[in-house]
């Protein structure tokens, strides 16, 4: 049985699996991660822990903790220059963040042609692969309730409250959320255009995938776009069977 994580700066998910079956999935806040430890303490069965990790290196010492108390094998996965079929074109391959890496292994498996790999969490990121399986580049812009909160610490007259969407908004709280929804909608849309590719779907992932979904203008894409869950644990999962096979 193999650990997978995925770590990132607001939500660390996690699932258990056997070969290609999934056997349990969860998430636990950032702010928990000292309880991970203690949740697999028993799991003695772990063979291999997977992870990756954008959360920083307190998160990493959490994850360590699992490995040495089931005395297992421990893998950070790192974004490589060619891997599972999918060519990374990053100026440094290694500097691009793991957790687009693995969406974007996820995603190749999956559509075997061009997409648009959009995760949105802390930060919203709009990645794109080729036809040929090559990452062209991509975006990272603030999350939704990244975007709301920086406007919100940065100016006197704005207050925290939390908004609706709206065409045009008649309060401050609908007119943050509406312009955050509206500036992530904008950029995938135009990173859409910019694939001229009526046939490439795109898939969201992360926990503000749900928010923008319904607000993406249709009439734009080829194909409708979708919510894909766990891009990132299907990458590591993935990325597992290359290296067990």
């Amino acid at each position: 049985m193999k650990l997978l994580i995925d770590a990132g700066n607001s939500r660390i998910k996690w699932a258990l699996i056997d070969e290609d079956k999934w056997l349990r999935n969860g998430v636990v806040p950032v702010e928990q991660a000292d309880q991970l430890p203690h949740f697999f303490a028993t799991q003695h069965d772990i063979q291999q822990i997977w992870a990756s990790n954008v959360a920083g290196e307190k998160i990493a010492q959490q994850i360590g903790k699992i490995a040495l108390a089931l005395r297992c094998p421990l893998h950070f996965v790192v974004a490589q220059h060619r891997q599972c079929g999918v060519h990374n074109r990053y100026t440094q391959a290694g500097q691009l963040g793991c957790d687009r890496w693995m969406a974007l292994l996820a995603a190749w498996q999956l559509v075997q042609g061009a997409c648009l790999v959009v995760n949105c969490g802390t930060a919203t990121t709009i990645d794109t692969l080729s036809a040929q399986g090559e990452f062209l580049g991509g975006l990272i812009l603030p999350g939704v309730e990244l975007m709301q909160s920086s406007l919100v610490a940065a100016t006197d007259q704005l207050k925290s409250a939390r908004g609706a969407y709206a065409p045009y908004p008649l309060n401050s709280a609908d007119a943050l959320y509406s312009g955050a929804i509206q500036a992530s909608c904008g950029a995938i849309e135009r990173q859409y255009l910019l694939l001229d590719d009526d046939k490439a779907p795109v898939l969201l992932s992360g926990g503000a995938a749900a928010s923008l979904l319904p607000h993406l203008n249709q009439n734009i894409f080829g194909v409708p776009p979708r919510g894909v869950e766990n891009l990132v644990l299907h990458g590591l999962s993935l990325l597992t069977r290359e290296a067990n096979a």
